[in-house]
């Protein structure tokens, strides 16, 4: 509107305007402009009409095409490869089938709340992690630029995992795999095997030496890893094609990123239960252990484990739930997906062990073979009698039972010479109870399983695939988490940003395909996120409950699902989930400070790993990715709290949102005090509806933090209507 525009005629004073019509009623009838100013009353006809569904608003907000689309999207983000890699094995070593009990009490206590709470906030405001905590109040509007900085650090290495996946995906096209058998090296007069592979094993030579050639120290770097660089550039190429054009070209890709894995562990668990000791391997785990229940660790480990798998505080969640309709029922999205997690896990754990029981039968079978060997040759020596051995066992074609009968015999009568005879007792549960979790898992453990699977390089093309799958599912939701926010806030074209961020993000990726890369991803994995998210989500949690405030947060939920939460939700929120969460964060600064800062160095000469401490500058690196992710939050508090940035000036903060628009505040409003409202062309953002009340900026006073409502960064006071109908808005 023009600055010099009549806009209203009476005399401006604190009374509280009554309704929307008494305002209009008081303008210039023949004032055009103001007629065509966003704030009006809608006809009944249009009072039901999303911006989605006829307005003719020029930049609308993206929508997904399908409820299934968006459930598969926020499955795809939360199931990663944690699902895989990292819930088996916290299953077996927390006491099997028993860590479930404490697994799903505390899904119920921080998961689901926190979940249903971030669904909800970002489907409220319809904005990304920025601008949902910077509408609640600008001063935490930090929050949101953390969320994306531990985004950013996340994206760096997890796509790193993405392009080792890739590598062994490509190489899976060929009889017999590569990693089947240990390499010979010829030289002048004989050949040999590889002494290196030799000491190890053959998948775990091609993990170290083959594939990641990786170094004896982080300090060593080794130059780049071409391979490792190539696969880096394509999965980065992979990301940015199908978020360039945000959920309108990711939301597609969903379909198959999501439900491919299902289809690849379903036909991995029904040919594992065919495999010979699977049973046995499945029967292991699920073993209840329950003494182990009640060890502290295993609440905090669980707890950690329900946090991560949900994806909290990354600002993805919130970010996929903008794009959903204001009555979508967000509270049935946070049960059916944090359930869908939870059984996604479980099956996991159960192909997850009925290969590695397969796997532990074929060890278990050639250690009753090599000891039985050893047998024979002491029978040979006069070492041990003939007559201790009973006379149905034939030691040509032995059973792992008749070997332990054996191994008992001799146990029991050679007592005090027992151990200087160098025989094993070949349990299969000593197997089963190496705990393996991580690329340990994946690049080792389960290779080695599948290449004694007949037709072995089809089951590792459909495995490989599978975590490409997963992991690009998650990426999509972390790379959301950094692009929806940054889009809203400073309205940049989202095609040149996405490619922007991919290409950075590849550059300084660069550090994980060096020779020592894999150390910095466990640098990385160990420090940037962990403790940051805890605290962002800590602080999420205040802000809606106390900020905002928990039962005006309650009645929104009542306005969007059409019926009341359960007051399940409102203790959880309030007392529940802040006292477990302080009580992880401290417990996991604790752990952090008891456990020695380092990492696990592959040592060449003994093909073994070993323990390093961290050099001062890499303890320099972990600390600053700490204080880097969680800064932004005093930064931004002390920036608002000073007033260093101007409210006004077209930040968020200086917004006011109707029914799918934002209506921004005069810039300048010298010579025109009057005005209340500027009629620009509205923007693409929906948002939520205030109900029966209307805002109207104080004369004379300066802009306000806060509507006494305790909504936050409106600059507009908010006065109650009790005569108007919520609708009117």
């Amino acid at each position: 509107m023009p600055k010099n525009s009549k806009v209203v005629k009476r005399e401006l004073d604190d009374e509280v305007i009554e309704s929307v019509k008494d305002l209009l009623s008081n303008e210039d009838s023949s004032d055009d402009a103001f007629k065509k100013s966003e704030l009006m009353v809608d006809d009944q006809e249009e009072k039901d009409i999303d911006v989605e569904e006829g307005s003719d608003v020029e930049d609308e907000r993206p929508a997904w095409n399908s409820k299934l689309q968006y459930i598969l999207a926020q499955v795809g983000f939360s199931v990663g490869l944690g699902n895989v890699w990292r819930f088996p094995y916290l299953c077996q070593k927390n006491g099997g089938g028993a860590y479930l009990v404490p697994y799903l009490i505390l899904l119920l206590i921080i998961g689901i709340p926190l979940f249903f709470l971030e669904l909800a906030v970002g489907q409220r405001i319809r904005r990304g992690s920025i601008g949902v905590w910077n509408y609640i109040s600008p001063k935490l509007g930090g929050i949101g630029f953390a969320s994306c900085v531990v985004c950013f650090f996340v994206a760096l290495y997890y796509n790193v995992i993405i392009g080792w996946s890739l590598f062994y995906f490509s190489q899976s096209f060929q009889h017999p795999l590569p990693w089947d058998q240990c390499p010979l090296v010829k030289n002048a007069s004989h050949t040999f095997v590889e002494p290196e592979c030799e000491k190890s094993s053959a998948t775990t030579y091609y993990w170290y030496r083959e594939a990641l050639n990786i170094s004896s120290s982080l300090s060593e770097s080794g130059g780049l890893n071409w391979k490792m660089t190539i696969c880096l550039l394509a999965a980065w190429v992979m990301v940015c094609l199908a978020m360039i054009k945000g959920i309108q070209s990711s939301g597609k890709i969903m379909y198959f990123s999501s439900l491919f894995p299902y289809v690849v562990l379903l036909c991995f668990l029904i040919r594992g239960l065919l495999l010979n000791g699977s049973v046995d391997g499945i029967r292991h785990m699920f073993t209840p252990k329950l003494e182990i229940m009640l060890e502290p660790k295993v609440w905090r480990e669980a707890a950690t484990q329900v946090f991560f798998a949900l994806g909290l505080g990354f600002g993805g969640v919130i970010a996929f739930s903008s794009y959903n309709k204001r009555d979508n029922n967000c509270h049935f999205d946070a049960v059916l997906v944090s359930f869908i997690n939870f059984f996604t896990s479980v099956l996991a754990t159960l192909v997850v062990f009925a290969v590695l029981g397969f796997k532990a039968n074929i060890i278990n079978e050639k250690c009753v073979i090599q000891n039985s060997e050893k047998i024979l040759k002491l029978l040979k020596m006069g070492n041990l009698s003939q007559d201790m051995i009973p006379h149905h066992i034939n030691f040509s074609s032995i059973t792992a039972e008749d070997y332990n009968l054996v191994y008992d015999i001799i146990q029991k009568v050679k007592e005090e010479e027992f151990d200087s005879l160098g025989l094993k007792s070949c349990q299969i549960e000593d197997e089963l109870n190496k705990a393996v979790q991580g690329t340990g898992l994946a690049f080792i453990a389960f290779t080695e399983a599948m290449t004694h699977f007949p037709a072995s390089p089809f089951w590792s093309v459909m495995f490989f695939l599978m975590l490409v799958n997963l992991g690009l599912g998650s990426m999509f939701g972390t790379i959301e988490g950094i692009i929806t926010p940054i889009v809203d806030t400073f309205k940049v074209r989202k095609e040149i940003l996405t490619v922007i961020c991919c290409l950075v993000a590849f550059f300084i990726g660069l550090i994980f395909v060096q020779r020592s890369g894999n150390y910095f991803v466990t640098m990385f994995d160990d420090y940037s996120a962990t403790l940051p998210l805890l605290i962002v989500v800590i602080l999420e949690n205040v802000a809606v409950i106390r900020i905002y405030g928990i039962d005006k947060f309650m009645e929104d939920l009542k306005d969007m699902l059409g019926f009341s939460p359960s007051q399940y939700y409102y203790y959880m929120w309030k007392y529940v989930s802040p006292f477990v969460l302080s009580c992880l964060l401290v417990a996991s600064i604790v752990q952090m400070g008891l456990s020695p800062p380092g990492y696990n160095a592959w040592i060449e000469d003994t093909a073994t790993e070993e323990f390093h401490s961290y050099p001062t500058w890499a303890m320099i690196v972990c600390i600053s990715l700490m204080v880097l992710a969680i800064l932004p939050v005093p930064i931004v508090f002390m920036v608002r709290r000073c007033n260093l940035i101007d409210d006004s000036s077209g930040s968020l903060a200086s917004v006011s949102y109707k029914r799918g628009r934002i209506i921004k505040e005069p810039v300048n409003l010298e010579g025109d005090n009057t005005s209340l409202i500027h009629g620009k062309s509205p923007s693409e953002v929906p948002s939520p509806n205030f109900g029966k009340n209307i805002y109207r900026k104080q004369t004379g006073s300066p802009t306000l933090d806060t509507a006494p409502n305790g909504r936050y960064g409106i600059g507009y006071l908010m006065a109650d209507m009790p005569d108007m109908p919520e609708s009117d808005l």
